[in-house]
């Protein structure tokens, strides 16, 4: 499956992954069919059609992830679909239903129901997340290593109000059941906290964190599992070039506490002053139980991961080059 004359759909084109995901195709000479909210709105686009080879091989559509059917002209003729459009939301969150959970589950099930339509599809790559891995009640201790085998229950989910864990879990539970009923093959990326530069124009909330941490707003002191955004990208070609790939695969290259990224930052712009403090004004220094994520079956499909100093710096240099730090 070499991009050379291969067609392939990229939903949610404007999102973070999935521009890093856009950039890397149109690199290795794929046709480009992706679907924006508002094409007419450079602030979606923008960034996507300056990519180097956009202007031959990037075609941009209007889809709405709620409107079943809305996929078909999208998906028509493609060889492959990779899925990344999901809201993500972690706060602000009055109606989870309309929010967060119909988009995620309603919008998953009406692009594959496209790609069932077209025979021509011969692989959908979908990103979920560690969130639809992590949370099944057993207790993530040190000695834990989470892998593929684990789904999050959406009952405890829902219990503890962690919508978008909800969302995510359902999405992926809704994905395999209809790709299994319907033939599709499907293959699912499930990244953790997703860090590293940012194409499009607006700041993510993942990378905000980033942004939080060296401005001196407040943070948990907790473990993030954290993965770099082009690795991601690049999972998800490769689940979609090699023909072995199959079912899902975690993207964690790092278990980190927020005083090693801290203790870097540091190290890599000595002159800036970071604070010390959580926001329950903990040291960010205390220490908190850490769990592993397994990375053999990462690995197993050539997956590998940048090293995090490079990650962290990476980032930090294009919060500065977007405007969203002035150090």
């Amino acid at each position: 499956m070499s991009g050379a004359r291969n067609v392939v759909c990229v939903t949610g084109a404007s999102g973070y992954i999935a521009s890093w995901l856009v950039k890397l195709l149109l690199q290795r000479g794929y046709i480009v069919k992706a679907t924006v909210r508002d094409p007419n709105d450079p602030k979606k686009t923008q960034h996507l059609v300056s990519l180097n080879g956009a202007k031959e091989r990037l075609h941009l559509f209007k889809a709405d992830l709620v409107d079943e059917g809305s996929f078909d002209p999208v998906v028509d003729g493609c060889n492959g679909v990779f899925h990344t459009a999901s809201p993500v939301l972690l706060s602000s969150i009055s109606d989870p239903q309309a929010q967060l959970l119909d988009p995620a589950v309603k919008g998953t099930l009406n692009v594959l129901k496209s790609c069932a339509k077209f025979p021509t599809v011969k692989r959908v790559v979908l990103t979920s997340s560690i969130a639809a891995v992590i949370m099944n009640g057993k207790p993530l201790t040190p000695d834990v290593v989470v892998d593929e085998t684990w789904f999050s229950d959406p009952l405890i989910a829902e219990k503890h109000k962690l919508w978008y864990i909800l969302s995510k879990t359902l999405a992926e539970e809704a994905a395999w059941k209809f790709a299994e009923g319907n033939g599709i093959d499907l293959v699912s990326i499930n990244p953790g906290f997703v860090i590293g530069p940012f194409l499009q124009p607006t700041i993510n909330l993942t990378v905000e964190m980033i942004q939080n941490l060296i401005t001196g707003k407040p943070l948990p002191a907790s473990n993030y599992n954290l993965v770099d955004v082009r690795d991601v990208a690049s999972a998800h070609i490769q689940a979609y070039e090699i023909p072995s790939a199959s079912g899902r695969y975690c993207l964690v290259s790092h278990a980190a506490h927020i005083s090693e990224a801290l203790k870097i930052i540091q190290q890599l712009y000595p002159t800036l002053y970071i604070p010390e403090r959580c926001d329950n004004d903990i040291p960010y220094l205390a220490s908190d139980p850490k769990f592993q994520v397994s990375m053999e079956k990462a690995k197993s499909m050539g997956i590998s991961f940048l090293p995090f100093e490079v990650t962290l710096k990476d980032t930090v240099e294009s919060l500065k080059e977007k405007g969203f730090l002035n150090i």
